[in-house]
């Protein structure tokens, strides 16, 4: 992939701020499970909760070959703010693939205010199963009263906007399924329970309650009815920011394994020179240089509107589990030392994990492959 003077200069920048100010500590409120508050506001602070919002509503707009890469880096990092970015992101592609003139400006608006989203899909008993969403939004006058559970939701409590697929017709199952924006100071919204997590730990996750939550009927992006439509498409280029994240933390892992390789001494000498390490550094080396290209593929697809469905399903999906292999194989190189907080590594499996999980699992991602597949 080519990458543009632009590209460098907007990386550069995210990379010197991780290995100066994240880097560091990061272990630490991994231990905690904290918010990074200052970290965050810092990035809103460079524009990168912006990558997606136009720029006649003051953001960035960046193609998804930029995206990815950006996705990439904040891979190496640290995957819980990578994964609030890339949350951030997908809500505000659903507002410009759907959203009118007026609501853009609004939405947008608390962005560009400092702010991230969020986006309110999955609930407890309704995770691969959209069809199961409880979750009600009843109009009432000039407004839409919600009621229930979201669960899972990244960026929740922290958000100043959220997406939210709501069914206005529960007979009707997904096509009863519609989607608005839903400030996160409304009355109405609850915070729930915050989620103690595996991995990803610096990103927040929670529950949403809706309480006879009241927004106005101008909120509903789209049509009724269209909601599993418009979360769909949404989703269907937003994985593509799991494919670069999970390159970006195989290619850390990797680094990582390389320079443990050539300074622990076994038998006399460096690891590095026993075959079988040789052999895992090179298939793990192999499987992330092709999961790269798979990413980035999808990516160039997007922009230019060509028949990328298929496409950001296999790159989510490979190089998610590209990731997983590369990490446990990782820890595995490191040994004993693979399994202890003071080194990097255990942190990235279960980093990891989550990658296979969210945003569509892999098993769904099958589905999704298969029946494109098929339908042709």
């Amino acid at each position: 992939m080519e990458i543009t003077n632009e590209m460098r200069d907007l990386g550069d920048l995210i990379e010197k701020y991780f290995k100066n100010e994240v880097d560091p500590v990061v272990a630490e409120y991994d231990a905690r499970g904290e918010y990074p508050e200052k970290v965050y506001n810092d990035l809103i602070e460079m524009g990168l909760n912006l990558l997606a919002v136009p720029t006649e509503h003051d953001g960035l707009m960046v193609d998804h070959k930029t995206e990815t890469y950006i996705a990439e880096i904040l891979g190496r990092h640290d995957c819980g703010i990578a994964s609030a970015i890339g949350v951030n992101n997908s809500a505000c592609s659903t507002m410009n693939f759907f959203g009118n003139d007026e609501q853009k400006k609004d939405f947008f608006g608390i962005l560009t205010s400092g702010k991230l989203a969020g986006f309110c899909l999955t609930e407890p008993n309704a995770g691969s199963d959209s069809a199961s969403v409880k979750t009600t939004a009843k109009l009432d006058g000039d407004e839409y009263v919600l009621n229930g559970t979201k669960c899972f939701i990244t960026n929740g409590g922290i958000a100043g906007v959220y997406i939210v697929i709501a069914s206005t017709d529960l007979s009707k199952g997904t096509k009863g399924l519609s989607v608005f924006y839903v400030e996160g100071n409304r009355e109405g919204l609850i915070i729930g329970k915050h989620e103690d997590k595996m991995g990803i730990r610096l990103s927040n996750t929670t529950q949403i309650i809706f309480e006879d939550c009241r927004i106005p009927k101008d909120h509903l992006i789209g049509q009724e009815g269209k909601g599993f439509v418009y979360a769909m498409k949404t989703l269907g280029t937003s994985r593509n920011f799991v494919g670069g994240m999970a390159v970006g933390l195989a290619q850390r892992a990797i680094d990582e394994c390389v320079e443990y390789a050539k300074s622990r001494v076994q038998f006399g000498k460096p690891i590095a020179y026993k075959q079988g390490i040789q052999f895992m550094l090179a298939d793990m080396q192999t499987q992330t240089a092709a999961a790269r290209e798979l990413a980035y593929h999808a990516a160039d697809l997007i922009d230019k509107n060509e028949d990328y469905e298929i496409y950001v399903s296999m790159s989510k999906l490979f190089a998610s589990d590209v990731a997983m292999k590369v990490t446990t194989d990782g820890v595995q190189i490191f040994g004993g030392y693979g399994y202890m907080k003071e080194y990097p590594m255990e942190k990235m499996m279960r980093d990891a994990k989550i990658l296979q999980i969210y945003e569509g699992t892999n098993q769904i991602q099958r589905v999704v492959i298969s029946n494109i597949m098929l339908s042709k």
